[in-house]
């Protein structure tokens, strides 16, 4: 359920970020706290129902969920009020053949899932989750999510002695440096890394009947747990605040939202690696439920979107106070000084005028503070789901975040304050009632 003040906010989080290790567990989290909160599953291949004040959420691919509530006061051809974000993480993917042996250690080799930081993977107790396909003992493919939990791998790093340079230049090669350690064998013995799968699979799941491991899609993740950090809790450290934080964000405020207006909250997969997947914000997901909330009728189909509004919530980068120099004098986030308003004349985001209006009034009426990155013109700009979502919809659309240290580190640091503040806006976004825009 949705929580009512800073502390349980947080709270929530970090349990929410311990659970969600992987897209597929981030959405079983999500779609489990939907239900309890009395949102109804629905099915893509079934005919919809919908009820005015209903709730309801459908997932795509065990990666990708979209939750939306059919407005009590004011139907999705009214326009929708809409938050996106991105269930994926950069991280380390086990590969179809990985099982390596060498020099007596057995390793798996992995394959770099988007823009890793590399070096703090290096000396992390690791486990590893993901999702398995497999044949039941008929003979039919199922599959199953897997979570190791405990710490099962190790990339130690090479001792300085053997590197005198290292902390001069380093740099690391993603092929023969980052093989996670996982256990010593004797000369000659072997591991068969599917039969490891479906012993874990039978421990996790003991109703089911594995007949054999056929493929899978596995990540290691630090077993380190979120935690409040700083001399009075300042900050939260955890690994995958890009862009979980997000996720939970959007989703305490759907859940808080009075549902008199037509809300919804989409979370794509694989933003990390461009969005093009069935998954992904390139791929029809978000486009294929409007138009069914559209009835099909393409008039109404444009009135939707033509009236609606996306805020496309990624974590922003806050000025490091150690390189403030890579910031724009003027564009430099805090953290714990407000979520900030993403801006770029390249459209690298979706920000205009219109939305970034809307979003400041919005934060005044709760009293939160807002800031504005724009990347130094000197430097490339990263983007997000927001121009992806407005290209492909034409919905105006916000880009905003919460000002974040080491992103795409294996831990990530946020400010304590600036997830709940972000959730109090979305949440006054959900509940606004009348036209979104002038005109």
């Amino acid at each position: 359920m949705s929580q009512a003040n800073p502390e349980a906010f947080n709270l929530a989080l970090c349990e929410f970020l311990a659970r969600a290790v992987t897209p597929f567990h981030a959405v079983e989290a999500m779609a489990s706290i939907l239900a309890e909160a009395g949102f109804k599953p629905l099915s893509e291949a079934e005919n919809w129902q919908l009820q005015p004040g209903g709730k309801y959420y459908l997932t795509r691919n065990g990666s990708a969920l979209i939750a939306f509530v059919h407005g009590a006061n004011a139907g999705p051809e009214l326009g929708m009020r809409m938050v996106g974000a991105h269930t994926d993480s950069p991280c380390l993917m086990v590969k179809p053949q990985p099982e390596k042996v060498r020099q007596g250690y057995f390793q798996l080799g992995v394959e770099v899932y988007g823009g890793v930081l590399l070096n703090p993977w290096f000396d992390r107790d690791l486990s590893l989750a993901g999702r398995v396909s497999y044949a039941d003992k008929s003979g039919a493919m199922q599959t199953a999510l897997v979570n190791f939990q405990r710490p099962i791998a190790y990339i130690p790093s090479l001792a300085i002695h053997l590197d005198r340079e290292v902390n001069q230049q380093r740099s690391v090669n993603p092929q023969t440096d980052i093989l996670p350690v996982l256990t010593q064998l004797p000369a000659g013995d072997s591991i068969d890394f599917r039969h490891l799968l479906a012993e874990q699979l039978a421990a996790e799941h003991p109703a089911i009947e594995v007949d054999r491991v056929l493929d899978y899609e596995l990540a290691f993740y630090d077993t380190q747990v979120a935690s409040l950090v700083g001399l009075n809790g300042e900050f939260i450290a955890s690994a995958r605040l890009d862009n979980l934080l997000s996720c939970f964000t959007g989703l305490q405020a759907l859940l808080a939202a009075d549902g008199s207006q037509s809300s919804l909250l989409v979370c794509n997969d694989h933003e990390e690696v461009g969005s093009q997947s069935a998954a992904g914000a390139q791929g029809p997901f978000l486009r294929s439920v409007l138009r069914r909330l559209a009835g099909g009728n393409d008039t109404v189909y444009a009135g939707l979107t033509d009236r609606s509004m996306m805020i496309s919530a990624d974590n922003a980068h806050g000025i490091h106070p150690n390189f403030a120099d890579k910031h724009d004098d003027n564009h430099g986030p805090k953290l714990n000084a407000g979520p900030v308003i993403k801006i770029n004349a390249n459209q690298r985001y979706a920000t205009n005028s219109e939305t970034a209006g809307l979003y400041r009034l919005l934060a005044a009426a709760e009293e939160v503070p807002v800031q504005a990155f724009v990347v130094r013109t000197d430097m490339a700009c990263g983007s997000t789901i927001g121009p992806i979502t407005a290209g492909g919809t034409g919905i105006r659309t916000l880009d905003i975040g919460v000002p974040t240290f080491g992103m795409h580190s294996i831990r990530e640091l946020a400010g304590s304050r600036d997830a709940w503040d972000l959730n109090r806006v979305l949440r006054r976004f959900y509940d606004h009632s009348g036209q979104l825009f002038p005109g």
